[in-house]
């Protein structure tokens, strides 16, 4: 396929999989790259010596481009930056953060930067910060999510002819079918993060990734409204920070219940009770544990015939 977002980041297919905490290592990057999308490595999770390493992994692995995701609230952001620089990566996905904090050093240094919103007011934002490109982030999502709770479906629309620069999708997306339903939307690309997350390659947990794929309808919420939205699995943390929020705990009661290392303790070493287990909505929809070539076969496959569907839909409402 060509379009701007393949252009632009000198990829064969518009799928770039989520930068994810303690899933988005070397072996995912590289493999979402090696179908032809863009893999990107998650730094959010990694000391900086771990992210290098990643990175120069991921270099020996593939031969196609891939990025990294750097989440600005993150302490070493600034030296994950240097890092990626130094790296010579060609594509920083920047999120959490003011997008004006680092897009012009990226950008003097030839990296294509793009930046990860949740509403209309932060998209024009970043699009003045001078990003390339944007992800539109629904609450859908996994993970942190905007505090409007502004579903994908409405949010692509409500931003598609209102920038200058390409859309890229993320949240709820899972099929052939969801991608092609955003590109008609007006996106240039989709993000997936829960079914790479749930793939062979992802570094999360077993455990993590059984939790996921046995997932049904309503078994994640979004919590932690008063901190930073959060879609969770449901689970043991789930349950404690469930009864905190409903007795009207405090800021700081609620940054004690989760503490630090919980994410990890859950999504990288697989403790199901102690654990905060971050993932999406589609984690529903997840029935399987598939390779990343297994999972570009599907959507091929879906997106295919969803567009060859397309042509017996009646052409009047």
């Amino acid at each position: 396929m060509n379009n701007k977002i393949c252009d632009l980041l000198k990829i064969k297919s518009p799928i770039i999989s989520g930068g994810m905490v303690w899933c988005s290592g070397w072996k995912l990057a590289s493999a979402v790259s090696n179908q032809g999308g863009l893999g990107l490595i998650g730094a959010g999770s990694m000391l900086p010596d771990v992210l290098r390493e990643h990175i120069k992994k991921c270099k020996q692995a593939t031969n196609n481009t891939f990025g990294v995701n750097i989440p600005m609230m993150n302490p070493n952001s600034s030296i994950h930056i240097d890092i990626v620089i130094e790296e010579k990566v060609k594509v920083v996905f920047t999120s959490a953060g003011n997008p004006a904090t680092y897009t012009k050093k990226l950008k003097d240094n030839g990296i294509i930067v793009v930046h990860v919103v949740a509403n209309e007011k932060f998209a024009l934002k970043a699009q003045d910060a001078g990003v390339d490109a944007i992800v539109c982030e629904g609450f859908e999502a996994g993970g942190h999510n905007g505090k409007e709770e502004t579903t994908t479906l409405v949010l692509i629309n409500q931003l598609a002819g209102k920038l200058n620069i390409p859309i890229i999708v993320a949240g709820g997306i899972a099929t052939g079918e969801q991608i092609l339903a955003m590109m008609v939307l007006g996106a240039e690309g989709v993000q997936i993060g829960s079914l790479f997350a749930a793939s062979k390659e992802s570094s999360a947990h077993d455990n993590f990734k059984k939790a996921v794929i046995d997932a049904k309808e309503g078994d994640t919420m979004l919590f932690l409204r008063k901190l930073s939205p959060t879609r969770l699995l449901k689970g043991g943390h789930y349950d404690k920070i469930q009864a905190a929020e409903q007795r009207g705990a405090s800021k700081e009661e609620l940054l004690g219940i989760i503490g630090k290392g919980k994410t990890k303790l859950g999504m990288f070493e697989g403790d199901m009770e102690e654990g905060e287990l971050e993932i999406g909505q589609v984690s529903s929809m997840i029935n399987e544990i598939l390779s990343v070539e297994e999972i570009f076969a599907k959507l091929r496959k879906e997106y295919s015939e969803a567009l060859a569907r397309m042509s017996s839909i009646s052409k009047s409402i």
